[in-house]
């Protein structure tokens, strides 16, 4: 990955089908990056949006890289959980790794590692 600031893209408040081949290849441009996509504007999210971050989030895996969701309401996290779709948002721990300063409680009379 490249260690320079991420790209950002802001979505607006509505965002459809229209804007998905400008913005993939936005994403595309990145080949290897995570690009935010702030979705903060997005206030009554639908399936056009789902789609549009689907896509973006193809386009970002098949040049290596991801997006990752900046600002989502909780609609847009309702929605998609809903339709399954597992998008990384800032600020969250990534799967698989402890959050920061958390450390793993040990029982007294558990063997050692």
């Amino acid at each position: 990955m490249d260690a320079r600031s991420p790209v950002v893209i802001v979505l607006p408040a509505s965002v459809g089908r229209e804007r998905v081949v400008e913005l993939c290849a936005r994403v595309e441009g990145e080949r290897g990056r995570v690009v935010v996509c702030d979705v903060g504007a997005v206030e009554e999210p639908g399936l056009g949006v789902v789609e549009v971050l689907a896509r973006m989030e193809l386009a970002a895996r098949r040049r290596g890289g991801r997006i990752r969701l900046r600002g989502p309401g909780a609609a847009l996290l309702a929605l998609l959980d809903f339709v399954g779709l597992r998008l990384q948002v800032e600020g969250e721990v990534e799967e698989g790794e402890p959050a920061l300063g958390v450390e793993e409680a040990v029982e007294t009379g558990d063997p050692a590692p």
